[in-house]
C-alpha cells in the first residue's frame, strides 16, 4: 500500500465475473484505492468459498483493508466471507443498505450479487460503501458483542 491509498482484496466466482470486470474499470479510476485481484477471470464454474478464503485471509493478515466478493446473488458470498472471526461482510442491495453497513456495522466486505444486481447500481453501491465512515458510538458496542 502506497501513500494514504487503501487495499481492497476482490473476488468472485463465476456468477461474479462480468460485474466484476465492470466495477475493476471503476476502481482502476479512483487514485485513492489500490486493487489485489484474487480472482477468477473467467464464466467456468468454480467453489465460491475458496475465493471467500483469499479474501478473508488477505483482511486478516493486513494485506487489505477492506473486500469486495461477488457470486450470482451474493448469497453463498456472504455467508461464507462472515464465517470468519473479524469479518463482516454484508450483502447490499442498494445504497442504502450499503451507508448502513458502514455506518453501523463497521462492514469490511461488501458483497454484490452479479446475477441480481445492475452494473450502474453496483457501482453506486461501491461508491457510497467505499465512501461512508463507520459512526462508533453506540454501534461500536455492537461490534464488540459480536466479535465477543
Amino acid at each position: 500500500m502506497s501513500g494514504n491509498n487503501r487495499v481492497i482484496a476482490i473476488a468472485n466466482d463465476h456468477g461474479g465475473t462480468l460485474l466484476k470486470q465492470h466495477l475493476l474499470e471503476q476502481l482502476h479510476d479512483r487514485p485513492d484505492v489500490e486493487i489485489l485481484d484474487l480472482g477468477v477471470n473467467d464464466a467456468e464454474s468454480v467453489d465460491y468459498p475458496e475465493y471467500a478464503k483469499r479474501v478473508c485471509r488477505a483482511l486478516l493478515s493486513g494485506e487489505a483493508q477492506c473486500g469486495l466478493l461477488i457470486c450470482g446473488t451474493g448469497l453463498g458470498m456472504s455467508m461464507a466471507a462472515n464465517r470468519y472471526p473479524g469479518i463482516r461482510a454484508a450483502l447490499c442491495h442498494d445504497e442504502y443498505t450499503a451507508r448502513l453497513s458502514r455506518q453501523h456495522n463497521d462492514a469490511n466486505v461488501l458483497v454484490l450479487g452479479g446475477r441480481v444486481t445492475g452494473s450502474a447500481v453496483a457501482a453506486a453501491i461501491l461508491d457510497v460503501w467505499l465512501a461512508e465512515p463507520f459512526a462508533g458510538g453506540r454501534h461500536q458496542r455492537r461490534i464488540e458483542q459480536m466479535d465477543a
